[in-house]
This record gives structure tokens, sequence and C-alpha cells, in this order.
């Protein structure tokens, strides 16, 4: 079924087909328990102010785009929601903590929802453990390593196995009624990149999910890693993004299974070969070199593309549990090793790779969970024929944030009414608000009405203030 206002598509498509679109509803079924519960002053809040909020423009139209050589990096940086560091590494302004808040809370809800419990593990990690595993000499140049005073190596954490096994292997008397144990953070990473590019799809310091499972044999492991993979689908599907589960290599992360998901794109670094006949994805770094026919069904239907990583996942088994002795009390009251996986996340590079690949080259199109703000009021410009609107498009903005339960903070109020409606209309087009509302002349006449600009879809409605409340009342947040 089609919405009456802005004419989503509501169909289901395969997983290589996926369109970008809003979803609504009358109760968003992402509401956790307690979310709903704002506070009287919360509630009665004005909305945001787009002249308060700190979201500098670094880069304005006919300038020179430098080294950017993706649509991502200059949207984020002229939009205001990066400001660049050092190479590789940015400062998140608020527009895009907001996102990456709403996105961590999407992770949140469907990591729980395979039974995932949340921590928070150390950055910086001690040598000694990653000795052990024979990972400190393997990692290279990408992992970034100091001393302390006293002469002690350490790393920055680009990913967190060792840590998490040990920690584990310190809880002696573990049972296996306790298993599976899924552990798992949203912290920042680091990668010492010899070319940080693309902003924060390759970055040096990132946002990364990762978790960590711990069964009681392999098959229960197996069991783990499928409900995972399938979360991971969920997620992507939630945020309306065209994906693809490929075949991958394991790497220094090491066991005997791993998949990557991939949103594809031609900015993509990596190679993937997909069947056109029985579905079989691969990265081609676990082909045979040249190899044209399908290694399942073993048709010529294969078909190259690029693609951008946004997860990894990882069977390991017994590769890190055996050397820290993580082990459980089985059901003969025997310890026995515990089988492992590892699920990773990049979160800042989901955001990002989202915007690549719904965007236009001068404007930001978001999942629309994911947009900083869901709408946009426009007041008419100072001294306009309609200036008298000013104050409507001020109550309007606020009995939208305070009376709409799934839109509290997410209005904000265009007051630069110094500008034109057109400069204002292009700004908010840019940044990519999923819904903009002008109040405009129609907006004084006996019958009020509202101009709304929906983004993800380009269609521009007139509505009453009754089908206004309506329409934005429905659409889903997180």
């Amino acid at each position: 079924k089609k919405h009456a206002c802005c004419g989503f598509s509501r169909l289901m498509t395969t997983k290589l087909h996926l369109t970008p679109f809003l979803r609504l509803s009358r109760r968003s079924p992402l509401a956790a328990p307690g979310l709903s519960c704002v506070s009287r002053a919360a509630s009665n809040a004005p909305p945001a102010r787009v002249s308060r909020l700190f979201q500098p423009c670094n880069l304005r139209e006919g300038q020179d785009a430098g080294d950017m050589t993706c649509r991502s990096q200059r949207l984020m940086l002229q939009g205001g929601l990066l400001h660049p560091s050092s190479p590789g590494c940015f400062h998140y302004l608020p527009g895009a903590v907001r996102s990456v808040e709403k996105l961590v809370r999407l992770v949140d809800r469907e990591m729980r929802g395979v039974g995932g419990q949340k921590l928070d593990m150390p950055a910086l990690c001690a040598a000694e453990p990653w000795k052990r595993s024979g990972r400190w000499g393997l990692m290279g140049k990408e992992m970034f390593r100091l001393r302390d005073r006293h002469g002690t190596d350490y790393c920055l954490g680009p990913t967190h196995e060792e840590a998490v096994t040990e920690l584990l292997a310190s809880q002696g008397g573990l049972s296996y009624k306790q298993l599976p144990l899924l552990l798992y953070q949203v912290t920042r990473k680091f990668r010492d990149e010899q070319k940080p590019k693309f902003g924060l799809l390759r970055g040096r310091e990132f946002y990364m999910k990762d978790m960590y499972s711990f069964d009681v044999d392999k098959d229960a492991a197996q069991h783990t890693y499928q409900s995972v993979c399938e979360a991971y689908g969920r997620l992507f599907d939630q945020l309306g993004l065209r994906w693809v589960q490929v075949q991958a290599d394991t790497g220094n992360i090491g066991g005997t299974l791993s998949h990557e998901f991939h949103l594809p794109a031609d900015i993509g670094e990596d190679r993937l070969q997909v069947c056109g006949n029985c579905g079989f994805a691969a990265n081609v770094e676990t082909l045979s070199p040249g190899r044209a026919d399908c290694p399942r069904c073993e048709s010529s239907s294969l078909v190259e593309s690029k693609g951008i990583e946004v997860g990894h996942t990882f069977y390991l088994g017994t590769k890190y549990s055996s050397v820290f002795n993580a082990t459980f009390i089985n059901a003969q009251n025997k310890p026995e090793v515990a089988e492992m996986g590892c699920f990773g996340l990049g979160v800042s590079r989901i955001l990002a790779a989202a915007i690549e690949v719904l965007s236009s080259d001068d404007a930001i199109r978001w999942p629309s969970f994911l947009a900083p703000y869901q709408v946009c009021v426009l007041p008419p410009k100072r001294g306009s024929k309609t200036g008298q609107l000013t104050s409507l498009a001020e109550e309007l903005a606020h009995s939208l944030g305070s009376g709409l339960s799934n839109l509290r903070g997410e209005v904000v109020l265009d007051d630069r009414t110094q500008m034109t409606i057109g400069k204002r209309l292009k700004d908010a087009a840019r940044l990519g608000y999923p819904y903009v509302v002008v109040v405009g002349p129609r907006a004084a006449e006996e019958l009020p009405q509202f101009e709304v600009v929906c983004q993800n879809s380009g269609e521009t409605l007139f509505l009453s203030r009754e089908a206004l409340v309506d329409m934005l009342s429905r659409v889903e947040t997180v």
C-alpha cells in the first residue's frame, strides 16, 4: 500500500533491490518501554532554532573541494556535520552526533533482540594479551602502539577479541546454563591508515559496534552466528538500504567462517562477485584468480560490482578461548572451552555510506530514522507581506514538537527570517530534513494551508493543520 500523502511504496523487495523509504506508523515498534515518558519540562521545551545551532558551513558553493573525492565527505562538511581535525580524524558536530546516537539506538535494539548485553571495554589495551594470542606482531603498522612511563607496551584497540576473552576467563565457574553469552560495545576504534580518505569511510578513528559470543558447542555457536547475521539484515532493511552479504576472508582476526555486509556503490573499495542464478556472493579475495563460474551452482552468471563494507562477522571457534582458557562448566560438571564468534558493525561508516548511496551531489538524503531533525518549519521573511505569520510559525513548531510524542526533540525552526524563503528552502534541501513546513501566503487564508515539502519523495503538498498533524503523527522515529 502507499501512504496517501507522500506516496512511499511499502512493497517488499529482495535484499539486492531495496529502495529508500520513510517508515510511517501510528505507534512506533521501536519505542522501548519508558522512551515515551518525557517530563513536563521537556515536552514544553521550545523547538531548536537554526540560528542557535552550531552547524558551521565549512565549504560554501563555488569553493574548491580539494581532495574530497566522495559525495558523503563533501556533503557532511558542507552541511556542518563534520569538521576535519587531523588526517583520518574528525570533529563530529551536533547534527552528526544526533544521527550517530539514533543509529546506536537502532543497533542496541537489534543486538538486545538476539540476547546481547552492552558493556564498555578500555580503548587503551595492554600488549601482553595481544602477544599471547600472537597478533601483536601480526597486526603490523596499522596498530597504534605506545609505551607508558614505565616502559610497558600498549595499543589503541582496533578490536577487542583478546580483551573480552580474557575478561570471560577471569570469571571462574561460568555455567553452561548462562550460555550463549553475547557481549557488545559501541566505542571508538583506531587504525593507523597509511592514506586516510573518503571522510568517515576510511579513517584512523571511527565508531564501531563489536559483539563477542560464547557458546557451549559448535552447533550453538553457528546458530548464534546466523541469528546475528539476520539481525544485521533487519537493521539495514529498517534503514532502507540496498545491501548484500558476501563470503569473506577471515584476515588477521581468524576463524573458519566469515561474511561481510556491503552497500553496493561505485566508490566502494571491495570487489564483489554475485551470482545471478543462485544468489551466491563473495568478495573476490576469497575466489581463485580469474574464476568466472559460480562455485556453488557452476553457472557462468557471476557479475562483478563494488561495495562499501559496513559489517563483518566471524566464527572463531576456540582460537582465542583456548589461548586464554575461557571455559564454562558443562552439564557433566567439567570445564570446557567456549566456542566463540565476533561481529562488527561500522557505525560511523554506515552513516557516511548511507549518505553516499542515497544522496544527490548537492543534497543529503538520510535514511529517515537517522535525520538529525525530522521537521523544519520555515516562517516568512521578515518585512514581507506575510511577515505577521511569524508568530504562527513559531507556535506551530512548538505545538508539533511538544504535542506529538514521536516528534519531541525532532522539530527545528529556521528563524533566520532575514533570509528569503527560497534561500532557506535550499539550505533545508541540502541538509535533508525529511519534512519542511513552509508558513507562507496560504497560511493566511480563511482555511489555512501549509506548504509541506517531503524531501525523500520530492513531493510538495498543501495541507490543512489537521492533515499536517495527522501525517506527522505517523512518522516513525527512534
